[in-house]
């Protein structure tokens, strides 16, 4: 198929997965096997748009596959993988694609090709008294979408980000514009970055205060939980600890978890009061809860030194985990609602934990203490254990204590969200020397600290269609 024939195709795909998951709405949103796209005008449709959860809410999950929080439960269970990225993430292959196509890298640009299209469809209406309101919402939508997009991309399959070498390591193509025939070269990681930060920087001046009770629409605090995320993954946390800060003013809800029932498959409901901006990974079995009688995917089990960090009376063991036939534990339906794949979103909890990291690693021991304590005290029940055991204070002896009990925590705490494979990396840039080390058939494979294998390899088909370089692995 020549290139301009497929990316006829690909467009209809795209308008005809926008149609499957909108309903049945009449207009631009109407499906036809033609080589024209009916282009939306009116506010009202870009919103129709930037609402479609398929297309915009949903996350690259390599990160998921090649972290260290699961394994298979069996040699036969890993050798039957559904997909060869789900089973060459696990040992950190080479080639983990083997020629599939990678939606890990599409469902971001499909993301970027619709907040261009609205953003590019923006520019042509007249903005006055009536319209001013949802112009910025729908503007700074689109603006916050595109920049979560670009950051998974570049944390995903570009370098961690080094100040000394930012201006010259290989991020991703950046397209600011709604063709998608335009062959890009990758830019550079800090022209990657620099792009996200002025794309959140506009948007939160065009977003409002009030979370959304849907939580999957932006709102200000989501865009500062945004901003704070991504300056702790490149190690600036003085600002990451600035944007906490303003997240946490704007938004601070915790949930008690007793008030929850740790007996469902599901504990959490659907928009609960922790999240601030709801996205999910890319479903797939080898990861995900496959809602069966006990609520266990017995493709994998949480690692044995993951669920042996709890202590008794934390109810995250029984609220996150089931316990399998065999004893072993698996992933619940978890934190973004009854559903089977991870939360890779915004919430509370990550960003009181970011608080405290940032108060630890500037030697603020007592503050740092007290912001987990008000995280944990809320996943704590005193009658979980006879006698009872009430909740007691974090104390920590100095800075590198409080610093390794706040990341015990964020350990604990943010399973399952694509996060770990992050810490994974700037904890290692900082020193920390975590070698990952799996046993499949008898082979031993291991992942070094600063191993090249932590930056994901660009998909084969993108390399071939686009000429562009690939990352060494």
């Amino acid at each position: 198929m020549q290139m301009k024939n497929k990316i006829t195709m690909i467009l209809w795909l795209i308008n005809f997965g926008v149609l499957l998951n909108s309903g049945c709405t009449k207009g631009f949103l109407d499906a036809k096997p033609s080589s024209g796209i009916l282009q939306p005008v009116t506010l009202d449709e870009f919103e129709k748009i930037l609402d479609n959860f398929f297309n915009i809410n949903r996350s690259c999950a390599l990160a998921v596959f090649a972290s260290d929080e699961y394994h298979y439960s069996s040699d036969a269970r890993w050798l039957a993988a559904t997909t060869p990225t789900a089973r060459n993430s696990y040992i950190w292959a080479k080639d983990l694609y083997e020629g599939e196509e990678s939606l890990h890298w599409n469902v971001p640009y499909t993301c970027i090709f619709y907040a261009n299209n609205v953003l590019e469809g923006l520019s042509k209406i007249e903005v006055n008294g009536s319209n001013s309101s949802q112009y910025n919402s729908v503007k700074g939508t689109a603006l916050f979408s595109r920049a979560f997009a670009y950051y998974e991309l570049i944390s995903n399959f570009a370098p961690i980000y080094d100040a000394s070498t930012a201006s010259s390591d290989l991020g991703v193509p950046l397209r600011l514009k709604p063709s998608i025939d335009e062959v890009l070269p990758r830019s550079t990681v800090s022209q990657v970055y620099s792009q996200i930060f002025d794309d959140l920087s506009q948007a939160l001046i065009l977003l409002g205060p009030s979370i959304p009770a849907g939580r999957s629409r932006p709102s200000k605090a989501a865009v500062e939980a945004l901003y704070s995320r991504i300056y702790l993954s490149i190690g600036d946390y003085s600002n990451a600890e600035r944007h906490a800060d303003a997240c946490l003013k704007l938004y601070d809800k915790l949930i008690d978890y007793n008030t929850l029932n740790n007996t469902r498959v599901a504990p959490f409901p659907y928009n609960h009061d922790e999240q601030i901006y709801v996205k999910v990974a890319l479903n797939n079995v080898s990861y995900t809860t496959r809602g069966t009688a006990n609520g266990a995917n017995t493709y994998i089990q949480i690692t044995s030194e993951l669920i042996n960090l709890y202590e008794a009376n934390d109810l995250r063991k029984s609220i996150y985990y089931v316990q399998q036939n065999d004893g072993s534990f698996d992933m619940k339906q978890g934190y973004a609602g009854p559903g089977i794949a991870p939360f890779t979103g915004l919430a509370t909890d990550e960003i009181y934990l970011i608080k405290a990291e940032c108060l630890a690693r500037r030697n603020e021991i007592t503050s740092s203490m007290e912001k987990l304590d008000q995280l944990k005290r809320t996943r704590w029940s005193p009658s979980i254990t006879s006698p009872i055991k009430p909740y007691e204070n974090m104390t920590a002896t100095d800075a590198k204590d409080a610093l390794a009990k706040v990341l015990l925590e964020r350990r604990k705490e943010l399973v399952w969200r694509g996060l770990r494979w992050d810490d994974l990396k700037r904890l290692n840039k900082e020193g920390a020397g975590i070698t990952l080390t799996r046993t499949v058939n008898g082979q031993n494979y291991s992942l070094s600290p600063r191993s090249p294998r932590y930056v994901f390899p660009i998909p084969d088909n993108e390399i071939s269609l686009s000429g562009i370089k690939q990352n060494d692995r």
